[in-house]
């Protein structure tokens, strides 16, 4: 394909409800959607880079820049390009994986809807649905966490997934055993412990956790084999994960008996593939995380969690988890799972009227 043009869409997503950060309190989340027109059609990617760089390097800003000065203008001056070739034209540019994967999501689109092919077909995928799971932030008190896990239970939710940190771990966790009894529960750090909470940690053993993510800081491995030696609960690592040439040093090393793939972390979903693979191959079950995505990159990651490997229920959750409206078709959860899209690319369409009305500028078109 020859891609003619690249399209950079920021939109304001209203949120359900407010998220309150180190920057302040959000009700809309700052998205950075990227459309590929193509000699063989359009196609859609989602940039997972949050507004600020408070949770990984990558932000959305940072995410624009690299794409409008050097990314895009590679895509545009190749004579021909595939999803497949898009992480060798881009790999000049050091890093900046999740800009990337927005890329490639683009051009995978738009080549598979020319082909009439599903992500699903172009995956491997083995499921028609998947089982979902939800992820469940720090609440104010104990009391509200239950209230909050109690209603994603009524609504089918598979599997809850706990945010702890130092002073905020065994008594939530306690507590939402006991509301939703045997229905699989997990708890993820994101980096927030030190090895010398490592015994601290082991007390988590008595909830039968389906495993603990990311506990220490991403560089962190040799950390993560201790606390794996230590205690009982699987230990998965997230952020950790780049590649999948890195997935095989942590599992060879026992860093990791499970991993959460998420597709813009590792550069893309053929990247995201490869992780799946790798896993598959070492006998290490694999899950997709989730990063707030809208309709775009919900429907690639509903997808890609439908691959044989991905065993076990992902942050894959309702549309309507976060967002009142989305800007594509909502995804609804039917007993627990959410159904793969099986027409072209990504499956989905995005809505032009709440692209225009939620737009924070006018798009921003580049051309060869």
């Amino acid at each position: 394909m020859k891609i003619r043009a690249v399209e950079l869409h920021r939109v304001a997503m209203p949120l359900v409800r407010r998220f309150e950060t180190s920057f302040g309190v959000q009700t809309t989340r700052d998205v950075l959607l990227v459309r590929v027109r193509t000699d063989a059609g359009d196609g859609w990617g989602e940039c997972v880079a949050g507004a600020e760089p408070v949770y990984s390097s990558e932000y959305t800003d940072g995410a624009e820049h690299v794409i409008t000065h050097y990314l895009a203008p590679a895509l545009l001056g190749a004579d021909s390009v595939t999803a497949e070739t898009v992480a060798r034209l881009l790999s000049f540019v050091v890093g900046h994986r999740m800009a990337k994967a927005a890329l490639e999501t683009a051009v995978l689109d738009a080549q598979t809807r020319a082909a009439g092919q599903s992500f699903g077909e172009y995956f491997g995928a083995v499921r028609d649905a998947v089982d979902c799971g939800v992820s469940v932030g720090i609440a104010p008190t104990i009391d509200e966490l239950l209230a909050e896990v109690g209603g994603y239970v009524d609504e089918g939710y598979r599997r809850i997934k706990l945010k702890i940190k130092p002073g905020w771990d065994l008594e939530p966790v306690r507590a939402v055993r006991g509301l939703i009894g045997g229905l699989p529960l997990q708890v993820d750090a994101n980096t927030a412990y030190t090895l010398a909470d490592v015994d601290h940690l082991g007390a988590l053993d008595e909830f039968g956790l389906l495993l603990i993510e990311q506990p220490f800081e991403e560089e962190n491995i040799a950390s993560h084999v201790a606390l794996a030696a230590a205690i009982a609960t699987p230990v998965c690592l997230d952020e950790s994960i780049h590649s999948a040439l890195i997935a095989v040093d942590a599992i060879e090393r026992g860093a990791t008996s499970i991993v959460n793939i998420k597709a813009g972390r590792v550069g893309g979903y053929l990247e995201a593939v490869r992780v799946h693979d790798v896993c598959a191959e070492l006998d290490v079950p694999v899950w997709c995380g989730g990063m707030l995505e809208t309709g775009i990159g919900r429907a690639a990651n509903v997808a890609l969690a439908a691959m044989e490997n991905f065993t076990l229920p992902g942050d894959t959750s309702a549309s309507r988890r976060f967002y009142a409206d989305d800007i594509t078709e909502p995804f609804e959860l039917v007993d627990g799972r959410l159904a793969v899209p099986t027409g072209g690319g990504s499956g989905v369409e995005v809505r032009e009227e709440l692209l225009a009305r939620w737009a924070l500028r006018a798009p921003v078109t580049l051309r060869a």
